[in-house]
């Protein structure tokens, strides 16, 4: 509830000029006042209004409801994605010579886009927490030199600030695609291709296979 104090009112009163002494009979009393002020201003629920602000914003744990694993994100929405991203600017060598495939016309460009954007709106799915690096059992190694789920899982957990950097640089990465894409240039685009690239193999290197001692 809101209410002015008496000290208020009396500096108030204090900056009034000279008046009869009529006039301050007939003021007012500090009870019709607040009546008064009580009826312009209704009750205010301040401690419910304070208790509101400080509440903080739920865990993302409570807002998402994770479904599949970090390999299935991986193998069915990145790769396919990061693919086409790769695929758009290449060279093929056959008998009648190179032949150079670039993006040419608008759908083109546009298609290219949506993987693109794919992309790097898959890095937020990567960050959601409590999502287990792959189902039970699964075959995390495709050359040999991977870890076992569970031990990725580990460094993940240990190295949390470490692997949101990582995702963000493929995030940073896949933003240099979509302004080359915005541009039109295949040059950038194919250097952004390879920001990319350099992006998933940090990441892959630190926590998928960091016994893996071959350069990089």
């Amino acid at each position: 509830m809101v209410w002015l104090s008496p000290d208020v009112l009396s500096d108030f009163f204090n900056l009034m000029p000279i008046i009869s002494q009529e006039t301050i009979t007939n003021l007012p009393t500090f009870r019709d006042i607040t009546l008064k002020i009580k009826q312009i201003f209704p009750a205010i629920p301040f401690a419910a209004l304070l208790a509101a602000c400080s509440q903080s914003s739920p865990p993302s744990a409570t807002l998402f409801k994770p479904i599949a694993t970090l390999q299935d994100i991986m193998q069915s929405i990145i790769d396919p994605n990061v693919d086409f991203v790769w695929n758009a600017v290449s060279s093929v060598s056959t008998a009648e010579g190179t032949q150079e495939h670039r993006p040419e016309t608008d759908e083109e460009w546009e298609q290219l886009r949506q993987h693109a954007l794919t992309l790097a709106e898959a890095g937020n799915l990567l960050l959601i927490e409590n999502r287990i690096v792959a189902h039970q059992n699964a075959n995390t190694s495709s050359g040999g030199a991977e870890l076992n789920s569970q031990d990725i899982q580990k460094l993940i957990e240990s190295n949390r600030e470490d692997y949101v950097q990582r995702v963000h640089s493929l995030q940073n990465a896949t933003e240099l695609v979509l302004a080359a894409i915005d541009k039109k240039n295949a040059d950038e685009l194919e250097k952004a291709g390879g920001d990319v690239e350099h992006a998933c193999e940090q990441c892959h290197s630190q926590f998928w296979y960091p016994n893996d001692k071959r350069p990089k």
